[in-house]
């Protein structure tokens, strides 16, 4: 059943704001504006984008424990990261499937230098990916985007949109600059081990980082870059 939309101009706002926490609530993936107006045929976009900024401004004044974050195209309901370390240490087990060290170091790669080929990767990594490009494809993570020019026209690959999803991106902008490392990555390899040489290369492996959060709302990822390497 319908409900009917209160009238006076105060309640109404209310009113949709309360509908527009709802849509974002219950959908894991993030909602595009387009989304939301399809649901709220009477409100404008601009309406829309001025109560998710109303929102987000509510839930900063009072420390909320959530945010709403623009990613991939649209926007999604998420834990705040300054209450990380609270939701970690409830959620003692991860379920959710994490990428190994080397799905992370192609993806990484992938990542900055795409376009990529698959051999070009693997004169970074040092070794064969054919087993890692086909899990990340599985994953949706990566995807071909032409061929390159040579003998054998092999794919270049590049990122996806469930890639920002993935790692809380709001586009391929807000990954760490290569100068920004030093502050990022907490050293977990060992000297001559073969990722090491990776990480020389392109400075990339821990910005990869998995959601810590996992199995619960995702937390901003670049706050929580050295997570998944200290949990390895």
């Amino acid at each position: 059943m319908t409900e009917q939309t209160p009238q006076g101009t105060q309640e109404q706002s209310d009113y949709i704001k309360g509908i527009i926490e709802a849509l974002l609530f219950v959908n894991e993936r993030p909602v595009t504006i387009e989304q939301m107006k399809k649901a709220l045929a009477t409100v404008s976009i601009p309406e829309i984008k001025s109560i998710l900024e109303d929102l987000n401004a509510q839930y900063v004044g009072r420390h909320s424990g959530i945010r709403i974050l623009e990613i991939a195209g649209g926007y999604q309901m998420l834990s705040n990261p300054d209450y990380a370390s609270y939701i970690h240490d409830f959620y003692k087990t991860r379920h959710k499937e994490k990428l190994s060290k080397p799905a992370l170091e192609t993806l990484a790669i992938i990542a900055y230098k795409q376009p990529v080929t698959k051999v070009e990767v693997e004169v970074i990594r040092g070794v064969n990916c054919d087993g890692v490009i086909a899990l990340l494809l599985t994953k949706e993570l990566i995807k071909p985007v032409g061929r390159k020019d040579v003998p054998g026209r092999p794919f270049f690959y590049a990122t996806t949109k469930q890639f920002l999803e993935y790692f809380g991106l709001k586009s391929l902008e807000d990954l760490p600059r290569l100068e920004e490392f030093p502050t990022l990555i907490t050293p977990v390899q060992t000297q001559g081990s073969p990722g090491q040489s990776v990480v020389q290369e392109a400075q990339k492996e821990s910005v990869m980082a998995t959601n810590p959060a996992g199995d619960q709302p995702t937390d901003h990822c670049v706050n929580l870059v050295n997570d998944e390497n200290n949990s390895s």
